[in-house]
């Protein structure tokens, strides 16, 4: 286990702003319910982004030329807000959306084989309320957690740029901060980890990334797991018992942080 670090400051703090209309409707949290302004605003400023051409082309080419397999989708085919509990004990970071997976169904880790992986595996450990996630509308809800992503846009191959990277890191930082009661981060691979220890900025030499590395940094246990991509999955270099681990543990952590908080708790 890596040794805990204590940080010089505290984690970025950046204010909501209001935020030009983005989405359809009303921002409305997993159970329906209007979200607060703060999230709310949020989501308004996460979709409406244009700030990085090369991902605003890329997603909304894919949205156009479609795969095969879904050419009958109207592909969501911009920026991905996150998605779960709005009082979360727990945050999920990944990478970014899949091209044919978030960026098409609009919701992070929906629609594609990583979702089926980590969703399933979150089933399993009582953060979610059934084990698949394959579209907005498919009744999914989230127990004591919140996924989200470093990156915002598909990027091609994705691999995002240290300049996009870099401009998307003030939406994590709002998320976290509008998510006050979350104790535990969870990284999924490197990319993830790397934003996340950008973000909270610790006194270096930093921790490097790997599969159940733990360190804590202020209020929070920073966690690491391999991606459930499926250049892992399909491989055995992450598997379905080595994340079901991982996710335990992120229970025991937010019970030592505070008992009344983890979703075994609040089944």
């Amino acid at each position: 286990m890596t040794p805990p670090i204590t940080p010089t400051a505290n984690p970025v703090r950046i204010p909501a702003r209001p935020g030009a209309t983005g989405r359809p409707l009303t921002p409305r949290d997993q159970k329906g319910n209007t979200l607060n302004d703060d999230l709310a605003h949020l989501d308004d400023d996460i979709v409406s982004c244009r700030a990085c051409p090369r991902l605003v082309e890329w997603r909304e080419r894919v949205g156009r030329e479609k795969r095969a397999a879904f050419r009958d989708d109207v592909y969501w085919a911009r920026p991905i807000t996150g998605f779960g509990d709005t009082d979360p004990w727990l945050v999920i970071i990944g990478l970014a959306p899949a091209a044919h997976g978030a960026n098409r169904t609009g919701r992070v880790f929906t629609g594609d084989r990583s979702a089926d992986f980590l969703v399933s595996a979150m089933y399993r450990a009582g953060l979610a309320s059934q084990p698949t996630s394959d579209r907005i509308d498919d009744g999914l809800q989230l127990i004591g957690c919140r996924m989200t992503a470093a990156v915002r846009c598909a990027p091609p191959a994705n691999k995002p740029t240290p300049d996009e990277e870099h401009a998307c890191r003030p939406f994590l930082a709002r998320e976290l901060s509008v998510c006050a009661n979350a104790r535990v981060l969870l990284a999924l691979g490197g990319f993830a980890w790397t934003t996340t220890l950008r973000l909270l900025n610790p006194p270096r030499p930093w921790p490097k990334f790997g599969h159940a590395t733990e360190v804590t940094i202020g209020p929070y246990t920073l966690m690491g797991s391999y991606h459930p991509s499926q250049q892992n999955t399909f491989t055995g270099r992450l598997t379905p018992a080595m994340l079901d681990e991982v996710l335990t543990r992120t229970h025991q952590l937010a019970a030592r942080a505070d008992p009344s908080q983890t979703s075994r708790d609040r089944l």
